[in-house]
């Protein structure tokens, strides 16, 4: 079961954005894209077939997967996470403080 999915709010915990929140736009293997964290300029040239100008652009770059903890607004803090099952089968991701579930 995956710790950090797509979705889910995050604290960066280490490198140049330490401190920054956002969500999780996606996840590739382990690396993970944030919205509004990481942003950089990319010159990228027009394609006419895909509809899309050229010029510099500013998008995410990834994020190392060690370096974000899923936020738990609870606390206001970022946290670890593990799983437990309920009764019915089902898996689902808790925050190891409180035991409070992540997944809806």
């Amino acid at each position: 079961m995956n710790r950090i999915r797509k979705g889910d709010q995050v604290l960066v915990i280490a490198g140049k954005n330490k401190g920054q929140r956002g969500d999780v736009l996606r996840v590739d293997g382990d690396r993970v894209f944030v919205s509004n964290v990481n942003v950089v300029k990319r010159h990228t040239k027009p394609n006419p077939q895909a509809n899309q100008a050229g010029g510099i652009v500013e998008r995410e770059a990834s994020i190392h997967i060690s370096n974000v903890q899923p936020f738990n607004p609870a606390t206001g803090k970022g946290e670890r996470v593990g799983a437990k099952s309920l009764e019915d089968g089902r898996k689902v991701r808790v925050f190891r403080s409180n035991g409070e579930q992540l997944d809806v």
